[in-house]
């Protein structure tokens, strides 16, 4: 353990980003994985309503990536692709939609 008193705070300090970036990042899966599966919904039975809750989803994820990578919990480019991932898999529903 450390004995000077600045050292000391920033091992309290890195403690604490490391908690917050801890829930930014899990939020962000748990949202991620909210959005792929509202997706999966609406492929598997198409309505406005599903997709009225994809959206919403999205949206909801979209927002927090943002605010983590805002707040440096996830890099700039980690963000941009978890966005990517996200719009891909509603693109690919989209299309099948469309060629059906």
């Amino acid at each position: 353990m450390a004995n000077i008193k600045s050292a000391i705070k920033r091992v309290q300090i890195a403690e604490r980003n490391r908690l917050r970036n801890k829930s930014y990042k899990s939020a962000v899966k748990t949202l991620m994985k909210k959005c792929i599966a509202a997706v999966d919904t609406h492929a598997a039975s198409p309505s406005p309503e599903s997709m009225q809750n994809v959206q919403q989803q999205m949206a909801l994820a979209y927002s927090r990536i943002d605010k983590a990578v805002k707040t440096g919990a996830l890099h700039q480019n980690n963000g941009a692709r978890k966005k990517a991932q996200l719009m891909k898999a509603l693109k690919r529903v989209e299309a099948k939609s469309s060629a059906s």
